[in-house]
């Protein structure tokens, strides 16, 4: 396998356990995104960005961005982790928002986290159950997946992290 690299930024946990499980199946190397320098990327084949979906942004994409450059000739993907279970018709508007112009033929692969609204921030505790009290007036007949996840989450504490989510992105990898 060639020499790799995985960046991530990670709030709650569930990106960083898959960041665990993904240097395990791979023997890259880690770095947290707010340490990683213009020059992380140097010596390495393979760059795989780790972040959590917060309000259609992926965590972390902007270190993809301002160094753009450096992923010249690299295998580069992006796995994203949300509480949400796996939508195609989301998980490409996610992608559609976050790697557009010189981003956008980098793979994204998503993995479903974890919801705790005891350990979240005030801030993001009230947008959600602002987003909660908006959906909640909808008929849940006309529910989106996420919309259903969301009411079902609401007040509980679950973890979908799985390793499975990893596959596809390993499998990338090792093409």
């Amino acid at each position: 396998m060639a020499k790799g690299i995985i960046i991530y930024q990670s709030k709650y946990g569930s990106t960083k356990k898959y960041v665990q499980w993904l240097k395990e199946a791979t023997g890259f190397d880690v770095i947290e995104a707010k340490k990683a320098k213009a020059d992380t990327m140097n010596g390495y084949d393979t760059v795989v960005l780790c972040g959590a979906v917060y309000a259609s942004g992926i965590a972390g994409i902007s270190y993809l961005r301002k160094n753009k450059n450096a992923l010249s000739g690299k295998r580069t993907a992006v796995f994203c982790v949300g509480a949400s279970p796996y939508d195609d018709k989301a998980l490409e508007e996610v992608k559609n928002h976050n790697l557009r112009e010189d981003l956008k033929d980098i793979p994204l692969f998503y993995g479903r986290g974890a919801w705790d609204e005891e350990a979240m921030t005030f801030t993001d505790r009230t947008m959600c159950r602002m987003l909660q009290k908006s959906v909640g007036k909808k008929d849940p007949s006309e529910y989106e997946p996420w919309m259903t996840a969301l009411m079902c989450a609401a007040g509980q504490k679950c973890d979908w992290t799985d390793k499975k989510y990893l596959e596809p992105l390993i499998d990338y990898i090792k093409q």
